[in-house]
């Protein structure tokens, strides 16, 4: 079992107050919030959905990453962005969809045995199986080859 922790102080209003957030790893430390920032403009600040994209990235690269393994096809490189959607919904704010953008280098490997495991890869992440059945979540694939990858 792992555990891991984050934490907020938030001061005043929502609209009008602000907070930091850190991790317990010391990554984030301090780091600012305001609800501008989340539902407005960046201004440099994190926001909710952000963590949850960078949370999304992050596992399903590394699951990705295994299962082309599984399979003797180590990727060279794997360029994974994940962009989660906040929408207003009766009268709040609901994470509607998360986004999965795959590129990979994978050496004797074609785009349908990629698309293949870049699906079941959305599959068997512990973050997409979180939100699954309360956020729709999409995977676009594109293997690269070495020749079309900038130097």
């Amino acid at each position: 079992m792992a555990e891991r922790r984050a934490s907020v102080i938030w001061e005043g209003s929502l609209t009008k107050g602000h907070g930091t957030v850190s991790s317990g790893s010391g990554v984030l430390h301090n780091s600012p919030v305001t609800w501008a920032s989340r539902v407005e403009r960046e201004d440099g600040m994190t926001s909710p959905e952000e963590l949850l994209a960078a949370a999304q990235a992050e596992c399903y690269a590394m699951v990705l990453s295994n299962l082309l393994g599984k399979q003797g096809k180590e990727p060279e490189r794997l360029d994974v962005t994940a962009i989660c959607t906040v929408e207003r919904q009766d009268g709040g704010l609901k994470i509607t969809t998360m986004k999965l953008q795959a590129k990979g280098r994978v050496h004797d490997m074609d785009q349908e045995a990629f698309t293949r495991l870049a699906e079941e890869g959305e599959k068997n992440c512990p973050v997409s199986n979180a939100l699954r059945g309360n956020v729709q979540i999409s995977v676009e694939a594109k293997l690269e080859t070495a020749a079309s990858t900038p130097r």
